[in-house]
């Protein structure tokens, strides 16, 4: 498929120069007037990338979906590249995609996290120190920090120092009872992670990350959040289910050719919150599990169709045998998309590990 999106380089220019590690003392001291701006550029961006036919098949944002590399969503980067392994996921796609992650993710898993948290032996003296992995554009500190009370200090993670930019000028400012919300970048490998790691971790999340680890990454990073005794706040993980307004005799084949390709190279696809369940429960953690779909409608136009194409597009090349139908298909689906008439309902699951307090002070 071709691309049709900015650069890298086309959004540095517009939105200014990317420095090479923003840390906590850059962006703690950040006006909220100059986060603005950044944010509206990079909205600015994305209105420009997405002003186009939404029924072209061929008019894809670099990063919709699993269309460039099997198996590999490389906003997280979890495993080593050669100088020319680009990252995949663009901002103006995560952009794009950050309003239905916040509308799904599980509310109902948040009483419990926040009893939890406020129970830990280190108290809230010192606030909460949020480890956020493979945070991309930083849609997870956006949506929970205002939803914790107390101090908060997020620690960013993520292979991208281009992403890890925007998360950092993007992230919020304060808590739910007006704390203060602090952050700092990390670039590192999430697949590499040790107890030593999380040393001091409060809180351990993660969005749209397990289904693209292996079992051995997810049993690791179950192991870290055991040693370092905080709960985990993991959310949409793909659960493998799509469901149509219009259901077409092509659905679940397209479907089951998405989910084999998400499985590719021992990523666990929609096979991950299973194995997590297993790999927290294991480490003595309390596990609960519920779900997150997205819910796209008329509204959700844009994202439906880049998502359309990036799910046929993954389907097609797990089988190229589906092409041609998938062709018809996949056109029929966005004239339809335009046309307000379709909607999806995309499955994800959330998950709570709570594990065991470790008694640190």
């Amino acid at each position: 498929m071709r691309k049709t999106t900015a650069s890298p380089a086309d959004m540095a220019r517009h939105v200014g120069a990317i420095p090479t590690q923003p840390g906590p003392k850059e962006t703690s001291t950040m006006t909220d007037t100059a986060t603005d701006t950044v944010a509206q550029d990079v909205t600015d961006v994305v209105t420009d990338t997405l002003a186009q036919d939404v029924t072209d098949p061929d008019a894809v944002i670099a990063g919709a979906g699993p269309v460039t590399r099997p198996g590999e969503r490389p906003t997280v980067r979890l495993r080593e590249g050669g100088p020319e392994d680009q990252p995949r996921y663009a901002p103006e796609w995560l952009q794009l995609r950050e309003p239905a992650d916040a509308a799904a993710r599980a509310v109902d898993l948040l009483d419990p996290l926040r009893i939890r948290l406020a129970n830990l032996p280190n108290g809230r003296s010192g606030g909460l120190a949020v480890h956020d992995l493979g945070c991309g554009t930083g849609s997870m500190g956006r949506w929970l920090a205002p939803r914790l009370d107390g101090g908060q200090h997020w620690i960013l993670h993520d292979r991208d120092p281009y992403l890890l930019h925007f998360a950092a000028v993007a992230s919020p400012r304060a808590a739910a009872d007006g704390s203060r919300v602090t952050v700092e970048t990390r670039r590192g490998d999430v697949a590499r992670l040790t107890p030593d790691a999380l040393t001091g971790a409060s809180l351990v999340t993660a969005s749209a990350l397990l289904d693209v680890l292996t079992r051995e990454e997810v049993e690791t990073l179950a192991a870290a959040c055991a040693g370092a005794g905080c709960p985990a706040l993991l959310t949409l993980s793909v659960a493998g289910r799509v469901e149509f307004s219009a259901p077409d005799p092509l659905d679940e084949e397209l479907a089951a050719a998405f989910n084999e390709h998400q499985r590719r190279g021992g990523l666990l696809g929609p096979d991950a919150v299973g194995v997590a369940c297993e790999a927290f429960a294991d480490h003595g953690a309390t596990v609960k599990v519920h779900p997150s779909p997205w819910r796209l409608g008329p509204e959700q136009a844009a994202l439906t169709a880049q998502w359309l194409r990036g799910w046929v597009g993954a389907a097609v090349e797990e089988r190229p045998d589906l092409a041609e139908r998938a062709e018809d298909y996949l056109a029929a689906r966005l004239t339809a998309c335009q046309a307000g008439e379709l909607r999806v309902t995309v499955h994800h699951s959330d998950l709570l590990a709570l594990a065991r307090p470790t008694g640190r002070v």
